[in-house]
């Protein structure tokens, strides 16, 4: 971790990105108190493709008749409000 006020900041800013890049946390400083940390910005990843779970997720036919059981247990319980 390097700590270095605003001045050296300014002198030496290719050096401290290079440092920041490879990893390192650099920590700039005004009058002795930190103040923002130099870090890389991380790439997000490719833009999303729909359908790349194809073929691998399988809906069942009865995937929207009510489980009796947990119905009850939800309704007898406190998990869903009283209107």
């Amino acid at each position: 971790m390097s700590i270095v006020n605003i001045h050296e900041a300014k002198t030496n800013l290719s050096a401290l990105i290079q440092k920041a890049l490879a990893g390192e946390e650099v920590i700039i400083a005004k009058n002795n108190n930190p103040v923002v940390i130099l870090k890389p910005i991380v790439k997000i990843g490719q833009k999303r493709k729909g359908g790349s779970l194809k073929g691998k997720i399988k809906i069942l036919e009865d995937w929207s008749k009510s489980d009796k059981e947990v119905e009850d247990l939800l309704i007898n319980s406190s998990l869903l409000p009283l209107e």
